[in-house]
């Protein structure tokens, strides 16, 4: 299995955890924990990969609700017994092309 299938694992048997941060962004972004679930479904993407970050492998997943709201959400790699999902938010289309590419700032 490849890691966003660990992952997408993983969230199906609900090995995973909110970070205090993710937390607030689900509340202060109205996401609920069932739109995340859907949204780390078969249709998600790893869209960038920061196997080198300072608190440890992660990677940022574009996934889907089933009423269409595109959320990213940055998890720990799947290697932890539960994945972590370190935050979580809405892309701004200004800031993103298709929600997949970063656009340059000019």
């Amino acid at each position: 299995m490849g890691m966003l299938e660990d992952i997408r694992s993983k969230i199906l048997r609900r090995q995973y955890e909110f970070s205090r941060h993710a937390v607030d962004q689900t509340i202060i972004r109205s996401i609920s924990v069932t739109e995340v679930e859907e949204a780390l479904s078969a249709e998600s993407e790893v869209i960038e990969d920061y196997h080198e970050d300072k608190y440890g492998p992660s990677c940022l997943i574009l996934g889907f609700t089933k009423t269409g709201r595109a959320l990213h959400m940055q998890c720990s790699y799947p290697s932890r017994s539960l994945v972590k999902i370190i935050t979580l938010y809405e892309p701004a289309p200004h800031l993103w092309t298709d929600f997949r590419v970063r656009k340059r700032s000019e």
